[in-house]
This record gives C-alpha cells, structure tokens and sequence, in this order.
C-alpha cells in the first residue's frame, strides 16, 4: 500500500463546501503517480519515454463521508487484482483528522502502447511493482487507515 497525504483546496468543493464527487477521480490519478513513482523515471517516464499508458477501461467509486475544504484526505493505494494487461487499482481515501473513510475507488487500467494505441502485456517492472502492492482483501470499509 502506498499513501498520499491530499490537502482539500477551496476551488474543489461545491457550495455546499463537500468535496464535488468527481474531483475523487483527480485525487486517484494522483495517487497512481504517486503510487507508480518508484519505476525508472517514474509515471512520467513511464509515459512520455517508454510511451506506455495506462488508460481507465472501468472505474467504480462508493462515497461514505463528506470531506470539505481545508481537510486532508490520506489516500491508501493498493492493487486488488492484476492480469496479463491489465490491472485493479484500490483507492480508500480516509479524513486525515479522524480516520474515517470518505470514498473507495477501483480504477481498472489497460497497459497500452500509446504509439500504436494498442493494449500490450504489461512489462515486467509495472508488474512486479503492483504485486509487490497486491491486496485482494482489504480492511472493511470504515476500519480506518493504515498507517
């Protein structure tokens, strides 16, 4: 599990002062890069050099607490399933002030050549890092982060 500390800016909530829920899907993205940081040159270089991509092909989320602006979201990163080209990405996204979760995302990613536009298998090293992050079976919803 990878974290990423988010603070909530002002121009991301509504009138109501919560969080618009499809800001939650900029959050996840930043926290793939994050997540992706370890590989040579990191997501940049694994899109701009390598020309490898990760595209959405499914994303699901579940809103269970309101987060407003001038809080902190810890975001925990972790991979709930990986096939040949594609894989799973979990996203709790937890109130840094007291723990409890705000939303869960699962964000399914195609490996995919961006040259040709084409899904390839997965290389190695994108491999090896989501399995080394591999956790089918999370907490339950509510339990808190993780440290």
């Amino acid at each position: 599990m990878v974290s990423l500390d988010r603070p909530i800016k002002f121009e991301e909530v509504d009138a109501a002062n919560l969080v618009f829920f499809a800001r939650y899907l900029a959050y996840a993205h930043e926290a793939m890069e994050r997540f992706f940081a370890p590989l040579e040159g990191g997501y940049a270089g694994l899109i701009l050099a390598r020309r490898i991509g990760l595209p959405a092909v499914r994303v699901e989320a579940d809103y269970a607490a309101p987060v407003r602006y001038g809080e902190t979201l810890r975001i925990e990163t972790s991979v709930a399933r990986i096939g040949r080209r594609s894989a799973t990405l979990r996203y709790r996204m937890f109130r840094a002030h007291d723990g409890v979760l705000a939303a869960e995302l699962r964000h399914t990613v195609v490996t995919t050549d961006l040259v040709k536009t084409a899904s390839v298998p997965m290389p190695e090293d994108v491999r090896a890092l989501l399995t080394a992050h591999l956790d089918p079976d999370p907490a339950p919803a509510g339990a808190g982060p993780q440290g």
